[in-house]
């Protein structure tokens, strides 16, 4: 496993993390039991991940309660990055809609205390506001708040994760240039390079004082090989929401980049993971895992053999082309 700093916080990450979200919730066409999580956690941390993200809002707390079950003993050996702002205290999800959220001072002490509970320990690596908005990404208040919350030692930095949708371009390049997070959590894949890109650019102008933590590296499990235009998804796996023309689109365009995988020995997920681990402005990482199996193959990634800057332009030039594909209607 390799190593690289969270922005210019001074935290070391692993470059793979660990998103615990399948643990909480069965949003991913698994139902995990707790045994089974916690074994997951600690196969990886032995594989060396020390980066393990999460959220209040995953199975209500669930999420949180095991990663302190599987590390109470050692706190001090991984890093917490949890996420807050959804009042799941005052209100219940139905399904996968979206809830009332609270990003705001008072709330942020109250939430900031349940997750400490709940993970048993005394401060948090990184807290980060939860698919904010931009009314919240601009509140003064709430953020001379957070900055003080890193003074006290309750926090040790503080982010922005985007959300819940790909984009919130204006949100997220607000939040690097005018706010003192030191990571930006967003969608970012072969696939899928926009916003992204333009967060690397404003990422660069601030000497990468921020880091970018990727989810959904691997386009919803296209670029795995687990998902193609034959998938049936259960009406729960957060993944339904993928039209069947994408997919099939997709497909075709794993084509394209695969004569560039094979000149390296590699298979898909690997030049996946690979070309997002060749960004300077990543830090981090956060495959969806729902087996120990999936969690080797992904760490196992983590070799710092990755795209040259050349390949990187090709990859570039195939997205900014459609890959030589028609443009979907919306």
């Amino acid at each position: 496993m390799k190593y690289r700093y969270l922005g210019n916080s001074g935290i070391k990450v692993s470059e793979i993390g660990f998103g615990t979200w399948t643990l909480g919730l069965d949003w991913w066409g698994k139902k995990l039991e707790e045994e089974e999580s916690i074994s997951m956690l600690k196969r990886a941390y032995d594989l060396g991940i020390n980066f393990f993200e999460t959220a209040d809002m995953y199975g209500k707390g669930k999420s949180e309660k095991l990663l302190a079950k599987a590390f109470k003993d050692m706190r001090n050996e991984v890093i917490y990055s949890t996420k807050w702002g959804y009042d799941m205290y005052g209100v219940e999800q139905i399904g996968h809609s979206e809830i009332p959220q609270k990003h705001n001072p008072q709330f942020l002490h109250f939430a900031l205390s349940e997750s400490m509970k709940r993970l048993e320990t005394d401060y948090i690596d990184v807290y980060s506001l939860h698919n904010p908005k931009m009314d919240a990404i601009k509140n003064d208040l709430l953020f001379d708040e957070l900055d003080n919350l890193v003074k006290s030692g309750k926090i040790k930095s503080h982010g922005v994760a985007l959300g819940p949708a790909i984009g919130w371009k204006d949100e997220g390049i607000f939040a690097i240039e005018n706010r003192n997070i030191i990571s930006l959590q967003t969608v970012y894949n072969i696939l899928e390079q926009d916003p992204t890109r333009a967060f690397f650019d404003a990422v660069d102008r601030k000497h990468n004082a921020v880091g970018i933590t990727v989810r959904v590296p691997d386009a919803s499990g296209v670029l795995t090989g687990k998902v193609n235009e034959n998938t049936v998804m259960d009406r729960n796996d957060h993944r339904s929401n993928r039209k069947k023309e994408w997919i099939i689109q997709a497909m075709k365009k794993i084509e394209k980049f695969k004569p560039m995988a094979d000149s390296h020995g590699w298979n898909i997920t690997e030049i996946a993971i690979k070309y997002i681990l060749s960004q300077q402005q990543v830090s981090i990482v956060i495959p969806t895992v729902t087996s120990i199996e999936e969690i080797d193959s992904f760490a196992f990634i983590s070799d710092g053999k990755y795209l040259n800057d050349n390949e990187k332009k090709q990859i570039e030039q195939l997205y900014e082309n459609n890959f030589g594909l028609p443009q979907l209607l919306a």
